[in-house]
């Protein structure tokens, strides 16, 4: 059988195998298949392609071949309007980029100048600054260090150069002199008061006010005159400390009658040679010791004022009694050489007197025996 007759559209392109009526009834349908021939399905990219103008019930046919034409020459005015567009756009933007780089760079070479010139300013002073402290410090190293020597951990760079002194001169070295033993005990019971910086500041002071501590001349002093209000001495101390270093000095007196030297008596307390503590760090170190205190009994029982254990263990200190300098201290060492020294010097003195006492003794004995002699044979 035949299918129905074909009606050919006005409006289809002439010579066109493909072309079917749409104008028509029934044109829209699909036509019959022929016998033999496989039906075409259509493909997902025609189903996707949208129409224009198309009838709701027609969306799944696909358009015409003329209208499918003018539709792809509209897109394709489109795509070349659009690429002429993008091709300005992109040599707008281009050449806007190129200012703005260019205008930038130029921004950004005259702001690093600006920076630069900023840094130049502000950081040649704080250059100066710290090579000024880097000298600064190693100035106060060197000046601490005293030529590669360490000092014990409390004298630091800060610390005052009479204090500096005084620990490398004289804390620590055995005194054997009564002036200077009467003086470094009252400078032990000033330091109730003050500190040891200012007490040296203001030794010269109180040399002149002490009479330089001769322990005889001090204890004649008026304490009236001494402790009045406006006098050199009121100065220095409160009137209780002035007090108790007038009654010290007499009992100094009392205790050089009594054994021939206030040295004597100190001395015999560390059977005349000293105690080596051997501390490594500040923190070993005591306030007071059990010998300190059996000294400090000792004097309260002979009437000494402002005795105390803890005064009396800085006098041991101070007096070199007892050698409390850090063995990591220059000074320790030294220290103990000089007391070896005094010691061998001591016992060299004293086979001196022992052999001059004896040959005073034989002296005598042969002039008595001469005597003797003499008067008999008369």
């Amino acid at each position: 059988m035949s299918g129905p007759p074909r009606v050919r559209s006005m409006n289809v392109a002439p010579g066109d195998p493909e072309a079917r009526p749409v104008l028509v009834p029934a044109g829209n349908k699909v036509r019959p298949v022929d016998g033999g021939k496989p039906v075409k399905k259509s493909t997902p990219e025609t189903e996707k392609k949208p129409v224009a103008h198309s009838n709701p019930q027609c969306d799944s046919v696909p358009p015409p071949p003329a209208i499918s034409k003018r539709q792809d020459r509209h897109q394709a005015v489109l795509k070349n309007l659009s690429s002429m567009n993008a091709s300005c756009s992109s040599d707008a933007s281009s050449t806007d980029s190129s200012t703005h780089s260019s205008g930038a760079s130029s921004s950004g070479k005259v702001a690093r100048r600006v920076g630069l010139a900023l840094r130049k300013k502000q950081g040649g002073p704080k250059t100066e600054k710290v090579s000024s402290d880097n000298v600064n410090v190693e100035d106060a190293d060197s000046s601490d260090s005293l030529e590669g020597k360490k000092r014990c951990a409390w004298v630091t760079p800060n610390t005052e150069p009479c204090y500096v002194a005084f620990h490398d001169e004289e804390w620590g070295v055995p005194v054997h002199d009564d002036r200077k033993l009467f003086e470094l005990l009252s400078f032990s019971g000033a330091l109730a008061e003050l500190t040891w910086p200012t007490i040296l500041n203001k030794r010269q002071l109180f040399r002149e006010v002490f009479l330089d501590f001769d322990p005889s001349a001090v204890s004649r002093m008026n304490e009236k005159k001494i402790v009045a209000p406006g006098s050199p001495a009121s100065s220095l101390l409160s009137e209780l400390r002035l007090r108790s270093i007038i009654e010290n000095a007499r009992q100094v007196c009392k205790v050089i009658e009594e054994f021939g030297s206030f040295d004597t008596f100190i001395w015999n307390f560390v059977n005349h040679k000293p105690i080596v503590s051997q501390f490594k760090y500040p923190r070993q170190m005591p306030v007071k010791s059990p010998k300190a205190e059996v000294i400090s009994k000792d004097l309260v029982r002979r009437g000494f004022r402002s005795v105390g254990p803890t005064v009396i263990y800085t006098f041991m200190q101070v007096a070199g009694l007892t050698n409390d300098h850090l063995i990591s201290c220059f000074r320790f060492k030294e220290c103990i050489s000089n007391a070896e020294a005094m010691a061998k010097e001591s016992s060299l003195n004293s086979k001196v007197k022992e052999k001059a006492n004896e040959e005073s003794t034989t002296e005598v004995g042969l002039l008595l025996t001469v005597n003797k002699l003499s008067f008999t044979s008369k």
